[in-house]
């Protein structure tokens, strides 16, 4: 028995699945649910360098055990800070996506094939230099020159390429057409034969399952899919057809088939684009859209808001916080929901600090478990916690709740940078629930760390406060 492998694009594709960026919450919950699943690989979306896509990343590699394949688009080329990104998880790959059809070449890249070829060269063998595992997206490739096709494959190979995905990236292939064309690629392309190669496959016509099966039977090692079936193969029609089928092709899977309709429905939930009003726009913050207030909207309009995203506000903080989005808005003309519970955070439920931080350290790698050690201030007298966690901030998080007794649920965690720069400020907000009630804290330093754990503290104040 042959053991098909499944690549989950879940996250890479979130926001064409969804419609929606996902929230840093939201990332990590799909990715720990899949690697429950025992999913061959989990793909994360090409970083755009913000602080918080790689924060995202980095949590994420230290989170999982499965191998994590981080995307480069190759019209951006940024290997490196790709590569930091993830380069803490257990068994982390780089994936080069490369348009290979001579409309998507010069739509996205404004290259020839000459150049594109000098490109791949380029791109795969710093990808190489950085990480073991690189994989070549040949994007697109059913409608490309297959003569340029071949070639560009040759050359990833030859640039450092040890795993190859093919793609049919508009569905336009019958089932019997497509296993052709794998078998034209292979036979053109020597190197295929001593390395793993994949498909991906959209579902235009409905028929990307047998399109697989079709890749499957002439040698591909994996197909790609999603959770949702919205454009790709899911993982539950795979698994289905594994069942029903695979025995009599001698293909199985390592995915844990028992646990997978309960997991998948969980990433569904968490895919599901929520209601929006009339100020809604397309992104969402936590349980909530994005709401765009202006200097039109009175107090009573930004206290709906609040409420929506969760804060019992007393009738001077609900001032406080108003005061605050006037001044904003006055800079900006326009607040977003994420500025709005920002100016919750830093304007309401001002509390004396009854915890305050002396010192931490903080443990992670790729081959250890994160551990952290914080020591605290609490009336004069110290207490040192020790927490074991998924990622260096959830055991930050372990190690606070240790030395409170106590583990409040995390409504919300967010980050983002203050300032540019590879000494960039980063900004943390995290939201607790406690007694029914949503309790904010912010922190800021150029450690995002530092910046979560100064958050979770700040939270946990004003807890502490109202419940004394």
């Amino acid at each position: 028995m042959r053991t098909l492998k499944f690549i989950d694009m879940t996250l890479r594709e979130a926001s064409t699945l969804r419609g929606q960026e996902l929230t840093f919450k939201e990332k990590l919950e799909i990715a720990r649910i899949l690697d429950r699943l025992k999913t061959d690989t989990i793909e994360l979306a090409p970083i755009s360098g913000s602080q918080a896509d790689i924060l995202a990343n980095k949590t994420i590699a230290s989170a999982v055990q499965n191998r994590i394949s981080a995307a480069v688009d190759i019209s951006v080329g940024n290997v490196e800070e790709t590569w930091e990104s993830v380069r803490m998880a257990r068994k982390p790959k780089l994936n080069i996506l490369c348009p290979v059809s001579t409309v998507q070449m010069e739509y996205v890249c404004h290259k020839k094939a000459p150049a594109m070829l000098a490109l791949i060269t380029e791109t795969v063998k710093k990808a190489r230099f950085y990480s073991e595992f690189v994989e070549f997206t040949a994007e697109d490739a059913t409608r490309a020159e297959l003569m340029f096709l071949y070639q560009a494959i040759n050359t990833a190979i030859d640039a450092g390429a040890n795993k190859i995905t093919l793609c049919d990236t508009a569905g336009i292939l019958l089932p019997d057409e497509f296993g052709e064309f794998v078998e034209e690629v292979t036979s053109h392309c020597p190197g295929l034969a001593d390395m793993e190669f994949y498909v991906q496959i959209s579902n235009e016509m409905n028929m990307s399952i047998a399109c697989a099966v079709a890749a499957a039977k002439r040698g591909a090692a994996g197909v790609k899919c999603a959770a949702v079936p919205d454009g790709y193969p899911s993982l539950e029609q795979l698994a289905h057809f594994i069942a029903m089928r695979g025995a009599d092709l001698g293909l199985t899977t390592n995915l844990r088939v028992t646990e997978l309709h309960r997991a998948m429905m969980q990433v569904k939930a968490i895919l599901e684009p929520k209601e929006q009003g009339s100020h809604f726009t397309n992104v969402r913050l936590g349980d909530v859209a994005n709401v765009v207030l202006d200097a039109n909207d009175d107090i009573a309009e930004v206290n709906k808001v609040v409420r929506q995203l969760g804060y019992d506000l007393s009738e001077e903080d609900s001032a406080k916080v108003y005061e605050a989005f006037r001044s904003v808005v006055e800079r900006k003309k326009f607040v977003g929901t994420r500025e709005l519970d920002a100016i919750v955070a830093s304007s309401a439920m001002l509390v004396p600090s009854t915890y305050k931080i002396q010192n931490y350290v903080i443990n992670s790698g790729n081959i250890i478990t994160c551990t952290a050690n914080l020591l605290l201030e609490k009336n004069g007298e110290s207490f040192r916690g020790l927490g074991i966690g998924d990622g260096p901030i959830d055991a930050a998080f372990q190690a606070i709740e240790e030395i409170v007794g106590h583990k409040y649920e995390l409504d919300d965690f967010q980050i983002q940078t203050v300032t540019e720069g590879r000494d960039a400020m980063g900004s943390a907000l995290v939201k607790l629930r406690a007694g029914g009630k949503v309790y904010s804290g912010t922190g800021i330093s150029t450690d995002i760390i530092g910046a979560s754990i100064r958050a979770y503290i700040s939270a946990l104040n004003k807890i502490i406060y109202e419940e004394g």
